[in-house]
């Protein structure tokens, strides 16, 4: 299954996975959303999500280095911004956030999970899948 999520999402030229490894083994990773907008010029947001260090390669930099990278590619896809939200109390992911240069209280982020959601309808713009 887990393969297969992977295949699906390396699949969609809107995801980007960057990864890093130590030694042959997996060690950070992030997920990067470039999304098209009708504003801005056309320019492309990009969102940042799942940055996860594994718990032997953390405090080596590794989580920077991937958020670098992505950063690159959004910056490289045209993005005018990217977005990353964080749990709050994080405060040490946080403090690496903001040494890339992320700030916070430019804008408010809202987060609904699916499961709180009920009583919402959905309406569908785009392709079927």
């Amino acid at each position: 299954m887990a393969r297969e999520t992977l295949a699906s999402l390396l699949a969609r030229p809107e995801v980007r996975i960057i990864v890093a490894k130590v030694g042959g083994e997996l060690a950070a990773t992030c997920q990067l959303g470039v999304i098209p907008t009708l504003s801005n010029g056309g320019r492309p947001f990009g969102i940042i999500e799942h940055v996860v260090t594994a718990s032997a390669f953390r405090r080596q930099g590794l989580s920077q280095k991937v958020l670098e990278q992505a950063l690159s590619l959004a910056w490289g896809l045209d993005g005018y911004k990217v977005m990353l939200l964080s749990g709050e109390g994080r405060d040490e992911a946080h403090r690496l956030y903001e040494k890339l240069g992320f700030k916070a209280g430019i804008e408010k982020g809202f987060v609904i999970k699916q499961a709180e959601a009920q009583g919402c309808t959905l309406t569908r713009f785009g392709p079927k899948a």
